[in-house]
């Protein structure tokens, strides 16, 4: 039984789990701005 679905590249799956993480970072993003009164990069000591 084979199956023909590719499974690495631009796949509907891995497109799907990619956005969801980039707004789940995002807004762990302005989570940690509000609460530490820092941008990101202040956090990080780059600005």
């Amino acid at each position: 039984m084979t199956d023909s679905s590719p499974r690495f590249g631009f796949v509907a799956l891995a497109e799907t789990w990619n956005g969801r993480m980039a707004m789940l970072g995002f807004v762990i993003g302005l989570a940690t701005e509000m609460l530490t009164g820092q941008s990101i990069l202040g956090q990080l000591g780059l600005g």
